[in-house]
C-alpha cells in the first residue's frame, strides 16, 4: 500500500495545508479517505483529477468532506463527458449533507449521476483489493475510524476523535497509525473531541503500532513542536507530524 497525504489541517485549512485528505493506493486502485476543503487542488497535483476509484468519509464535518461538493462539478461536466457515479462510503446522511452543501435554486438536488453512496456501519467489508474494517469513535457526530488491510499489511486512520478504546483495537499491530493530535497537553480542551500529541502517542503504545503519523493540528492555535515532544514522551516508536504531498509505502 501506499499513502499520499493531499490534506492534514484539522477543523479549517492552514496557511501550507488544505484540510484532510488522504489517498490510499494499491493495485492500481487509489481509495480517497475524507475530501476536506482545498485537497483537491492537492488531489490534482500529486495524482491526478480523476484519478480516484472510490472515496470513504469518515464522518459529516465540513473539514472532512467538503471537497466533495466541489468534485460534482469536475464528474458532471467532464470535457469528456460525465463520469460514471463514483462509489462513496459514508454515514447515512452523506448523501443528503452534499446535495444540500452543492445544490443551489436552479440546480438539480440529485447527486446519483455522480456518486453511488453506501453507509457506513461498524464492521468489515471490501474496497477494491482492500479489507477495510471501521468502527464508531469519540466525537460529537456519527464518526468512523478506520483500519485497512492489504497483503498482511496494515494502515489504521483515527478519524476526529478524543480517547476511546476502539481506537486501539483498530490500531492493533498496525504498520502505519495515522492519528489525529489536534489539541495541546495542558491546556483546558473540550471532552470527547479530539486527542492530544501525548494521547495520540498513547493510543499507539498500547496498540503496539510500527509508526505514529501526527495529523489534524490546528496550525492557528496549535504547536508542532509541543506536540511532537509530548508524542515522543508516550511511544517510542518513530513518529512524523505530516505534511501535504508525503508519501508512506506500507
Amino acid at each position: 500500500m501506499r499513502l499520499t497525504v493531499l490534506g492534514c489541517a484539522g477543523s479549517f485549512p492552514g496557511p501550507e495545508a488544505p484540510c484532510s485528505a488522504y489517498l490510499v493506493e494499491a493495485d492500481g486502485f487509489r481509495l480517497l479517505v475524507d475530501f476536506g476543503p482545498g485537497s483537491m487542488s492537492t488531489l490534482q497535483r500529486f495524482s491526478g483529477l480523476y484519478n480516484v476509484d472510490a472515496i470513504l468519509l469518515t464522518h459529516l464535518h465540513c473539514d472532512h468532506m467538503l471537497d466533495a461538493c466541489s468534485y460534482i462539478v469536475a464528474r458532471r461536466y467532464a470535457p469528456s463527458g460525465p463520469l460514471p457515479p463514483l462509489p462513496v462510503y459514508a454515514p447515512v446522511a452523506a448523501a443528503e449533507r452534499i446535495s444540500a452543501a452543492y445544490g443551489g435554486e436552479n440546480e438539480p438536488m440529485a447527486i446519483s449521476d455522480v456518486y453511488t453512496f453506501y453507509s457506513l456501519q461498524p464492521g468489515s467489508f471490501p474496497i477494491g483489493p482492500f479489507h477495510v474494517t471501521v468502527d464508531r469513535v469519540n466525537h460529537p457526530i456519527e464518526t468512523y475510524g478506520v483500519r485497512i488491510e492489504h497483503e498482511g499489511r496494515v494502515l489504521t486512520y483515527s478519524a476526529d476523535t478524543a480517547a476511546c478504546d476502539q481506537l486501539i483495537r483498530l490500531a492493533q499491530g498496525a504498520d502505519l497509525f495515522l492519528c489525529e493530535a489536534s489539541y495541546l497537553d495542558g491546556a483546558d480542551n473540550p471532552p470527547d473531541l479530539h486527542l492530544t500529541g501525548r494521547e495520540a502517542a498513547e493510543h499507539a503504545t498500547k496498540a503496539e503500532v510500527g509508526r505514529l503519523l501526527l495529523t489534524h493540528l490546528v496550525p492557528a492555535w496549535g504547536s508542532e513542536a509541543l506536540t511532537l515532544e509530548a508524542a515522543q514522551a508516550a511511544f517510542e516508536g518513530p513518529i512524523d507530524i505530516v505534511r501535504p504531498g508525503a508519501r508512506y509505502d506500507i
